[in-house]
């Protein structure tokens, strides 16, 4: 391998996911929100559709994929550098780039199934185009373009392979018709609706249709926002104060090349968080969190992420958090009691909600009840049973069989 080549193949086949600087340079990329894997860039360039003489237009400038011995290698510049995009600068992906008899073919297999997880039909006889930018962040992926009419279709199989990320889709041009849960919704421009990663569905955009879409690990949002599932397929209106601040928000980051700084990168997912919290209709703690971003307020959010990241285990109780937080006991229940809970109900909470998000999971089919319950941290299976109940006015064995009767139908 000389210096001006390097084999994306490699990269692929390394243990851990990594990022490529130069011809001998690896480093480790932190995770990013997009299909939930910390390649999909990598993924996305080394799609057999870009060896076929596609350019990819980069801020940095095009790259020209070539094959060489069997393998998809990257021409790098006059210097002879080869590198990917550096992480959290955009990446550019139009048809224009295509050869004009072979853009849906390429659309297909580098934006559809390489990076969306996507089928994708169109609708009418006009020529395709399509065009979308990229942003990667930890936590957080931002695509926006435009498209010619088509339906694009999350099939059960492709739904199977994806991370477990929130989808929040804005039309800011035309009219899109989005299917899922045997919902169907139509959102005009400035509307937004809430949508399942791990779940088929069917997005139809047309009528010009241009649009911003967040990818966020339900995690995140499920921390400020109670049984975000329940949102899933409701049309947001234009008239919503946050989904106008967001939008704005994002038309702006839309306009910004790259974001190096880590602070920075930070700030710009807290507050986009923040803001679709809101939108979707945040807790009262969640807008506190919102409109002070003091200290009292982000050690309350960091709490709140280290008791969902701690769930499995039983011994999680107030006195651990708070030695790891080094603050009192007292002080975490203050806390939770100005957002009118505790941190026992917010705990419970919590594990009866992902309990409930795993027995509805029929691709966990074949987990039983008991490993659900002591995976979510509960140690005694009938208080589980009897907690659970109360909370959803079902038994965990109903739940069970309805995802099953569902996944049937």
């Amino acid at each position: 391998m000389t210096n001006g080549h390097i084999s994306a193949l490699q990269c692929l086949r390394r243990p851990n996911p990594v990022e490529m600087t130069s011809c001998r340079t690896y480093r480790q990329r932190p995770k990013c929100a997009w299909s939930g894997t910390n390649d999909v860039l990598t993924r996305a360039y080394s799609s057999r559709s870009l060896s076929r003489g596609a350019i990819v237009q980069h801020p940095a400038g095009p790259w020209r994929p070539f094959m060489r011995t069997n393998r998809l290698s990257f021409r790098g510049d006059k210097r002879g550098m080869t590198a990917l995009p550096p992480p959290f600068v955009p990446l550019h992906i139009s048809t224009d780039a295509f050869p004009v008899d072979r853009r849906l073919t390429m659309w297909r297999e580098v934006y559809g199934r390489t990076i969306a997880k996507f089928d994708i039909e169109p609708i009418n006889d006009m020529p395709f185009r399509a065009g979308v930018t990229l942003r990667s962040f930890p936590g957080l992926g931002v695509a926006s373009g435009h498209r010619s009419d088509a339906r694009y279709r999350m099939t059960r199989e492709l739904a199977a392979n994806s991370s477990d990320n929130l989808i929040f889709a804005v039309v800011t041009n035309g009219v899109g018709i989005i299917s899922q849960r045997d919902r169907e919704a139509t959102i005009g421009a400035g509307e937004a609706l809430l949508m399942s990663a791990t779940e088929p569905s069917i997005s139809t955009l047309h009528s010009g249709g241009r649009f911003i879409t967040l990818s966020v690990p339900r995690d995140a949002i499920s921390i400020m926002v109670v049984e975000p599932n329940s949102m899933l397929v409701h049309p947001i209106p234009r008239q919503n104060e946050a989904l106008r601040l967001l939008t704005g928000y994002l038309g702006i980051l839309n306009e910004v090349d790259k974001l190096s700084a880590p602070e920075l990168q930070r700030t710009v997912v807290t507050h986009i968080h923040d803001l679709l919290a809101s939108a979707l209709g945040a807790t009262q703690n969640t807008v506190l969190l919102a409109e002070e971003r003091g200290i009292r307020s982000a050690r309350m959010r960091a709490i709140m992420f280290d008791i969902v990241d701690n769930l499995e285990k039983r011994e999680l109780s107030i006195t651990n958090v708070a030695l790891r937080f080094s603050v009192t006991p007292r002080y975490i229940q203050k806390l939770f009691e100005s957002d009118g809970t505790t941190f026992t109900e917010y705990v419970l909470e919590r594990r009866l909600l992902e309990a409930n998000r795993l027995l509805s999971d029929s691709r966990l089919a074949k987990r039983s009840i008991s490993d659900v319950a002591f995976k979510v941290g509960f140690g005694d299976l009938s208080y589980f049973t009897r907690a659970f109940r109360r909370r959803f006015g079902m038994t965990p064995s109903d739940v069970k069989e309805q995802a099953r009767r569902e996944s049937d139908g």
